[in-house]
């Protein structure tokens, strides 16, 4: 974690509240998928890898505890998490009457000039080109690409049968494509055109068309489907457009795949700031209010495993919540203040 930017202040696992009660076992399981895919080269890593997959609980305590020391993270600023998730949409692989709206791979002329894991840290600025005779210009915009920039070009994956689903697809970065032949596929994120992500949600506030404790995903749906010109106009204020690859058998069994190609776990996978937590990094996230599915108290171990282009700060994170309908009724309401703690190996 950069220092530089905030403080981190060791503690003893006992200040942790809600430690003893949490599931250890899912936490390691998740952990674990961040060490097979991208190997941090520290103990900590090459001691879970050593260990049998199979371990329970308080084996899998008992490996935290030795291994990591907890940081209670000082940045002067409270901490905040959202939430997101994997949609389910409706696709075909051929254009017809309903199946019109086009999701596309990566353009082979998209130049990106920021690491995809710090989009974040780049947000406020152009990091997508394309050259042109006149010289580098900035990618298409959302509305370009939506009037017609990148057609002929061959970059269509499959068509979905609505436009509001394939924005919300992008904003969360994946999805669960259910085919008009009754077949299922995943898309995982490719790239994004390059230009900063705008929350239309935030947008919605700012000009009073919305409360702040009002505003949810369902609610800002069908403010959008109440007027499609309206609609597609608040839309395309987002000039952010992402890009898809289809993931293999293989590649999607385990679920969606987050930063560095990690499977991500329901309610254990976090989006961050790699500026200040690095991928695979442990961090026991407290949220107040937040209601889970099994009614308790969110206060688990979780692992940085993903990114975000709003994921900003050292104390911000973004809680992956599954897949489907229900997941996204929990990833829209999350919007909670939030205390990190996070574990660094120990020396």
């Amino acid at each position: 974690m950069d220092a530089q930017r905030s403080k981190l202040v060791p503690i003893a696992f006992t200040e942790l509240d809600g430690w003893a009660g949490d599931d250890h076992e899912a936490a390691f399981r998740a952990y674990l998928n961040s060490c097979r895919k991208v190997p941090r080269g520290d103990a900590a890593c090459a001691a879970a890898l050593a260990l049998d997959p199979s371990l329970d609980r308080d084996t899998a305590r008992t490996f935290f505890e030795a291994h990591f020391q907890p940081h209670a993270v000082d940045a002067g600023t409270p901490g905040f998490v959202t939430g997101y998730y994997e949609p389910e949409v409706n696709g075909a692989r051929t254009r017809d009457a309903r199946f019109s709206i086009p999701v596309y791979g990566r353009p082979d002329d998209l130049v990106t000039a920021a690491p995809e894991t710090e989009r974040a840290r780049f947000n406020d600025r152009i990091t997508g080109f394309r050259a042109t005779p006149d010289g580098e210009k900035p990618y298409y915009t959302r509305a370009e690409i939506w009037a017609g920039a990148l057609d002929g070009r061959g970059l269509e994956l499959l068509y979905l049968d609505d436009a509001i689903e394939l924005f919300y697809m992008q904003v969360q970065g994946s999805g669960l494509v259910r085919l008009d032949d009754g077949s299922t596929l995943r898309l995982t994120y490719a790239g994004k055109n390059g230009h900063p992500y705008t929350s239309i949600g935030r947008v919605l506030i700012t000009r009073g068309e919305m409360a702040p404790d009002d505003i949810d995903m369902d609610t800002v749906k069908a403010w959008l489907r109440a007027d499609s010109e309206r609609g597609r106009a608040l839309m395309q204020e987002n000039t952010s457009y992402v890009f898809f690859r289809e993931l293999d058998a293989e590649e999607g069994r385990d679920g969606p795949l987050g930063a560095g190609g990690v499977p991500l776990t329901p309610g254990r996978s976090l989006a961050v700031d790699t500026e200040y937590i690095p991928l695979g990094t442990p961090i026991f996230v407290t949220v107040a209010g937040l209601e889970t599915p099994d009614a308790r108290p969110f206060r688990r171990l979780m692992v940085g495993q993903d990114v975000g282009s709003a994921i900003r700060g050292p104390e911000r994170g973004d809680i992956f919540w599954g897949t489907g309908e229900a997941a996204g009724a929990i990833a829209g309401r999350t919007r909670h203040a939030a205390t990190f703690h996070v574990f660094l190996p120990k020396a």
